[in-house]
This record gives structure tokens, sequence and C-alpha cells, in this order.
């Protein structure tokens, strides 16, 4: 059954939010001769890059392995620019918090109840937005496409009747998720389910594993599609990489 995770900062494991929120982070010091009239102090250097637990992790392939289906500029933009600021976002978020620190982006996410209310929703983006796209790179392979295999090839049959209609429901999340988020194959209780998230949330944040998730993010897609969702919907079951996602779904079994 299609579920989805309520992003209000709370209660977080409400199912159910068609809320957008944004946040774009821009900071750029640009200095400029005054002439001979005013001294001009020194040109003040960028500022390093937060340091914190958390890293950007590679690309598993090119930015240009993906194509046609997704576009070198688009992937270098979607992990360089925003996956990036995430990572730096939450480092910022946890510079003063050494015990959340010692914590994986995962428990953090489970429990942000731990975290003070101040930082709490820029935690629940950030790290959310970590999490999720950490996971998304992964999910995609320059060899990927077909249909699923073993254990999850069964277990979508199973759950739904056949992958045709495994993948109709999957792409009804896709697009009826309302602004900014993620659709998702998860499994809960044993079960598997799609579901989706709006803007960062994660479906980890509701006790429930990923197997398979979509970034429906106009970020993901614009540069190529522009508002032509179910086109980049389409085309990204091409990129598939159902071998990760069976063994995600392995993993889960263990988990659930």
């Amino acid at each position: 059954m299609n579920k989805t995770i309520n992003s209000s900062p709370t209660p977080l494991n409400r199912r159910s939010l068609f809320k957008l929120s944004a946040g774009s982070l821009l900071a750029t010091w640009i200095a400029a001769p005054l002439g001979n009239i005013f001294a001009q102090a020194p040109a003040s250097s960028p500022a390093p890059a937060p340091t914190g637990p958390y890293t950007l992790p590679p690309l598993p392939y090119a930015y240009d392995a993906l194509n046609p289906s997704i576009d070198t500029e688009t992937m270098r933009i979607h992990h360089d620019k925003h996956h990036k600021a995430y990572v730096e976002n939450a480092n910022k978020l946890l510079a003063d918090q050494p015990e959340l620190a010692k914590l994986t982006p995962e428990e953090l996410l489970k429990d942000l109840d731990k975290a003070p209310e101040s930082i709490r929703t820029g935690l629940r983006n950030n790290v959310g937005g970590h999490v999720n796209h950490s996971l998304f790179w992964q999910m995609m392979s320059p060899k990927g496409g077909g249909e699923p295999k073993a254990e999850l090839a069964e277990a979508i049959t199973k759950q739904f009747g056949s992958f045709a209609e495994f993948q109709k429901k999957f792409n009804e999340a896709a697009m009826k998720r309302f602004g900014s988020g993620w659709a998702w194959l998860v499994l809960d209780d044993g079960k598997l389910e799609i579901t989706s998230t709006a803007n960062q949330d994660s479906p980890i944040m509701d006790d429930e594993q990923p197997v398979l998730g979509l970034d429906v993010w106009e970020h993901a897609y614009y540069l190529k599609y522009q508002n032509r969702r179910p086109e980049y919907v389409t085309a990204w079951w091409n990129v598939v990489d159902w071998d990760f996602a069976n063994s995600l779904y392995k993993k889960a079994l263990k988990k659930d």
C-alpha cells in the first residue's frame, strides 16, 4: 500500500505530508577596487569547508556514465553541489554537538528527539539529504536496467503480482509526490511496500528499510527534462542497479 511520511518537525512518525519546504545555500563574497581614495582591505580567502563526522562519498561512476537517462551536468551539480551542501550543513550543525556527532547518520535520523529543537529541523533536512543521496548514487549503474533479480524479484512478484504492476505503482508514487521528495520501495514488518517521503525525509525515520529510492526533486532532472517528470521517471528505470537493490533487500530482511 502507498504511504507518505510526515515532514513536519513533530511528531516524527506520521506517514503523510504534503508540505513544501525548500532551502538554499548561497554565500559569495565579492571584493571590488574602490580606487585610490580609500585604502583597500585585504581580500578574505574563502572559508574552508567545515569538517565533521560526515564526508561526501565519491560517485561510484563517472559523471557521464548514466547518459542518456541522466545527463552529465545534472550528475555533476547534483553530487558536487547539492549533496555536498547537505554534508557541509550537517557538519556545521553538529560542530557543537559531540554526542550527536558520535551517532551514525542513520541512528541520528531514527532518534532526532535527542537533538536540540533549535537544530532539529536542520538536521532532519541535511542528514536526511546525506543519507538519501548516499544510497541513491549506489542504486544506479551504467550497467543497470532490466528487471529485479534473485530474492527481490520473487518478493516483488509475491507482493505486487508482477514486476509490471510494481513498476506502475512505483511510478504513481513518484508522480503523485507533490513538490520535492522521494519515491521508495521499502521493507516494513517483513513486507515490501511502496511509499513516498517529502523533502529529504528518509523511510528509516519510520523504522522502514529502504530497498529502492528515486529522487524527484527538480534538481535531479530539470536540466534535461524541465517539467517533464514522467519522462525522467521512465528513463530512470534504465539505470537501476538491481544487484544493489537486492543486496539492500537481503540486509533489510535481517534487520526487520
